[in-house]
């Protein structure tokens, strides 16, 4: 069967709850597929019309009942409410029998299914009867949206594309007490989540999720090596300059070994000092690599502004003293040195391996938000023009 594109839609309430990670985690992790695209979108009135009426259609769901129950959610969920925008996640999923895969994966909210916690929607979702009439529904939280045929997932493409600009960064999505600024923390997902189709990303997610801030913005990036090269051009520098110990500590073992004689450390600093900048070069041109598949000197000029060869995600966070919430999240950059419960304790291989990024000021999120986010398309749209044709 040829390559499919389907879609799942994350719910404002799951998104509330803070769920999104272990829903991502089970649904890569299940299905096997490449996400390929993810966009934010806060929808308006006439997206939440417009979509619900789609759901009422057989495409979605093979059950009416359950069809009604997924068009009313989204008519009373969906759109502003007290003045403040709502948050909906879409991930766009691609491989063979795609849209059969996250169907199963995600399971079906239907009256009639009894429910295990097998599927996402059983798992995350809720579907509460009356005690007396079992005929009524009391409570219904679907927590993910699929379609279960092509055209269902066409429809829905379309929607997504007609309302396009409701998504992004959003605004205006929590009320905060008086006072109290929140602050925008720009995270990344390393290309080491991404191998393979597994639950990691969704699992690293999970503990950024768990610092209680809002994800105002997500999108799945193929990073160009010149866009590596402007986010981590500030570290060139120190790394040019800054790792003449590291030098001296990896070859003076060696050095005095073979030479049988030993440096005194004035000896191995200048040296350090020496080679250091044609290290840091080395060191530099090794991120580049790691984040974008190519290094500059691998990647011809003319090509540099073309996409890259790995995956990474860019996750924004918003909410009160978010920089610190995340970073202590997040662990140092050395794996060795993070405590335990950090992202980069449990996930981290070394320095550069180590599972995420994440801004450590106001300053660095608005110029990293510039580079990766307002600079660079979303994939999303391209990829939902070309699959609609």
């Amino acid at each position: 069967m040829s390559e499919q594109l389907a879609y799942a839609l994350i719910t404002p309430y799951s998104l509330d709850k803070s769920r999104v990670g272990g829903m991502i985690a089970r649904l890569i992790a299940r299905t096997g597929l490449n996400v390929v695209a993810a966009r934010m979108f806060a929808p308006s009135r006439e997206f939440a019309a417009e979509y619900a009426a789609l759901l009422r259609e057989p495409g979605h769901s093979d059950c009416e009942k359950t069809r009604g129950l997924l068009s009313d959610y989204v008519t009373r969920n969906f759109p502003p409410a007290n003045g403040l925008n709502k948050r909906i996640m879409v991930l766009l999923l691609q491989g063979e029998d795609a849209v059969q895969k996250v169907r199963q994966a995600a399971g079906e909210p239907s009256p009639y299914c009894c429910p295990k916690g097998v599927s996402i929607a059983e798992t995350f979702g809720d579907l509460i009867f009356d005690t007396q009439d079992t005929s009524k529904v009391v409570y219904f939280e679907p927590a993910i949206i699929t379609a279960n045929t092509p055209q269902g997932v066409t429809g829905a493409l379309k929607i997504f594309l007609k309302y396009y600009q409701d998504g992004g960064i959003l605004r205006n999505t929590a009320q905060y007490p008086e006072g109290v600024r929140p602050q925008i923390s720009l995270t990344m997902l390393k290309p080491d989540n991404f191998r393979f189709a597994s639950a990691r990303p969704g699992h690293v997610l999970d503990f950024f999720s768990g610092t209680g801030l809002n994800i105002v913005g997500i999108k799945v990036q193929q990073m160009a090596t010149a866009q590596a090269m402007e986010f981590y051009g500030p570290v060139r520098d120190t790394l040019r300059t800054k790792l003449g110990g590291r030098v001296t500590e990896n070859i003076f073992p060696d050095i005095e070994k073979t030479l049988g004689c030993q440096f005194d450390e004035a000896t191995k600093t200048q040296v350090g000092e020496i080679l250091c900048p044609t290290y840091g070069d080395s060191q530099f041109d090794n991120i580049v690599r790691f984040m974008s598949g190519r290094s500059e000197s691998e990647c011809p000029a003319a090509e540099r502004q073309g996409p890259g060869t790995v995956t990474s995600w860019v996750i924004i966070f918003e909410g009160p003293d978010a920089i610190t919430k995340i970073r202590q999240t997040l662990g140092p950059t050395n794996p060795a040195k993070a405590t335990p419960g950090t992202i980069r304790r449990e996930f981290g291989t070394d320095m550069m391996v180590n599972a995420a990024h994440a801004s450590d000021s106001d300053e660095s999120a608005a110029r990293e938000i510039g580079i990766l986010v307002e600079k660079a398309p979303n994939l999303f749209k391209s990829i939902c023009e070309k699959s609609i044709g």
